[in-house]
């Protein structure tokens, strides 16, 4: 923090905007950490007061009130110290969301669709705000594919643990048989893109093409060629948004998402694993799911990566993340 403030007094600090910017936000993230810090140490110190008073008076009430208050500081603390674990450069960062659902169908979009639901509920929980980019219904039920944002303190940070293929067995709704199926799903995080890696999109790489949506979104959205598909021809990247009534709006967060996930493959080149995004693309199948998630004939969620397992499958499938997301951060700090 004083090096950062030595930084600010120097007359030419804001010469650089963008590097000024920069350096004022890290600063402002780091006084808003110490001072959450400084409240719980007053909180624990109010407490300490209280429990003494409680003794001495043998208040079974306020005896109470310590204990409950005790369980609230317990969990504001395990946050924060899972919120200690997010140091990369992008966790702060707001962050993209695709789903893709792979191959087997109906079972395959059902399954995209409770991703999706997953993840909204979870960032329903942290206080994400979160705005669906694009909606690609599947052909019975289900989705083929989403893209949305979520937008807040570590979004991507906590999210990031999540990219990869899903899997889940269970007894098929969609089968008269009654007999269980496998499903595969991929989940691709992306961090918002800003200026510490410059990207520059070009008209010349880029193909544009316009075309009806598909799908829900009323007479205007179906009947006009609203929905736009940007190719980023030397990567060959595609990026497709429908779900805005404007062609131009969807050009725009097509653009956005686009620039978002050229940023990250340059992240990923100077740290030399590109190769495994491009691989976990090529291959939604069997022996490369992160994650499994078991209906039938027994209920358990089981991390492949960390070895983390709820059985409380219901609960994960609602939004409680927690726990696979803290043993994946502790474990990139371990290896």
């Amino acid at each position: 923090m004083a090096e950062i403030e030595q930084l600010t007094g120097k007359p030419d600090f804001w010469e650089d905007g963008s590097r000024a910017a920069a350096i004022l936000k890290e600063r402002g993230a780091i006084q808003n950490l110490l001072e959450i810090w400084q409240r719980q140490e007053q909180r624990l110190q109010d407490l300490e007061v209280l429990f003494e008073l409680a003794q001495e008076e043998n208040d079974a009430a306020a005896f109470n009130e310590v204990l409950a208050e005790l369980r609230g500081q317990e969990k504001e603390l395990r946050r924060l110290e899972l919120e200690m674990l997010l140091g990369g450069e992008d966790d702060n960062k707001n962050a993209f969301v695709t789903i893709h659902a792979g191959a087997g169908g109906t079972e395959a979009q059902d399954w995209a669709e409770m991703l999706l639901r997953m993840y909204l509920r979870f960032a329903e929980r942290r206080g994400f705000k979160t705005e669906m980019y694009d909606l690609l219904p599947g052909d019975e039920a289900g989705i083929k594919s989403a893209t949305f944002a979520a937008s807040g303190p570590y979004a991507y940070g906590y999210l990031k643990s999540e990219s990869g293929i899903h899997r889940l067995v269970r007894i098929s709704p969609y089968d008269a048989s009654g007999r269980r199926h496998t499903s595969f799903a991929a989940v691709f995080v992306y961090p918002e893109a800003d200026d510490s890696i410059e990207i520059e999109l070009q008209e010349k790489d880029l193909r544009i093409d316009t075309f009806r949506a598909s799908g829900a979104g009323g007479q205007h959205v179906n009947k006009t060629s609203s929905a736009v598909r940007i190719t980023h021809i030397p990567t060959g990247i595609v990026v497709s948004m429908q779900n805005e009534r404007s062609q131009h709006r969807n050009r725009d967060l097509a653009l956005r998402v686009l620039k978002a996930r050229l940023y990250e493959l340059e992240k990923n080149k100077r740290q030399e694993k590109t190769q495994q995004i491009l691989d976990a693309q090529k291959d939604i199948a069997w022996g490369s799911q992160i994650r499994s998630y078991i209906l039938q004939p027994y209920q358990l969620v089981k991390d492949h990566r960390t070895k983390q397992e709820d059985g409380n499958v219901e609960a994960v499938l609602d939004g409680d993340l927690d726990a696979f997301i803290e043993a994946y951060l502790l474990s990139t700090v371990t290896t």
